[in-house]
């Protein structure tokens, strides 16, 4: 049975991790990468153990050299790449006024540029195969505003922008851009105090990541263009 080959950023923490372990149990060829190898290596090991096939690269999504490399591990390893997963993110809970050049870019660079140096480094591939998908993991934070996350809601918001762009002009590609923005999810993105208060009411990564595998596992002529996930008593 053919396997389509998945490509996970920001794979060894949080939403990243589950999507990985929910893509294997769907039959996907895991490729997990992030800027640090210890985790990848337990989750590629533990996917493995399950009886999948996974590997794991050590990829900072906001260097192009980095991107670029990674994408020839993959091809070399699998020969495809059908579905790209944007999920690398990080994020600073400052106000405008304390937020630091420093914080700008590095959120700036994470969560935008990345995105777009990943979507164009596996896009060659889908447009000459005529197909496959990118699907990004946005935020709510992208169209709703949330104190203390200037940049962050600047960089979710260029992303949204960026990636309904990029989707009108690949529909006669017959390449696919979905775009999913979680609400609050309990993950290591969050402060130990935040999630210790709000745990309960936040959903899990598994949660989201499981609703991501069934975006991807779509009928071919059928695109969820925009989903949102949140928790059932809403944002914090």
């Amino acid at each position: 049975m053919f396997q389509k080959v998945v490509w996970i950023t920001g794979a060894s923490t949080g939403i990243g991790f589950e999507l990985a372990k929910a893509f294997a149990k769907s039959g996907y060829i895991i490729i997990a990468t992030a800027r640090r190898k210890s985790r990848l290596v337990s989750l590629v090991s533990e996917i493995r153990f399950a009886g999948h096939e996974a590997y794991a690269f050590v990829c900072d999504v906001s260097s192009e050299r980095s991107v670029i490399s990674t994408r020839k591990k993959i091809l070399e390893k699998c020969k495809s790449i059908d579905v790209l997963v944007n999920n690398a993110g990080v994020t600073v809970f400052k106000s405008f006024i304390d937020t630091k050049t420093y914080d700008y870019d590095n959120v700036l660079d994470t969560n935008l540029r990345g995105s777009f140096l990943t979507s164009k480094a596996v896009l060659p591939v889908m447009i000459k195969r005529k197909k496959g998908h990118i699907i990004n993991i946005v935020s709510t934070a992208a169209n709703t505003v949330f104190t203390e996350s200037a940049v962050y809601s600047a960089s979710k918001a260029g992303l949204l922008a960026m990636a309904n762009v990029l989707r009108a002009e690949m529909r006669k590609c017959n390449v696919r851009i979905s775009n999913v923005f979680p609400g609050a999810t309990d993950t290591p993105m969050w402060s130990p105090l935040t999630r210790q208060k709000y745990s309960r009411r936040m959903m899990t990564p598994k949660e989201v990541a499981d609703i991501v595998v069934q975006i991807a596992n779509q009928p071919k002529k059928i695109v969820m263009e925009d989903v949102v996930i949140r928790p059932i008593k809403g944002d914090l």
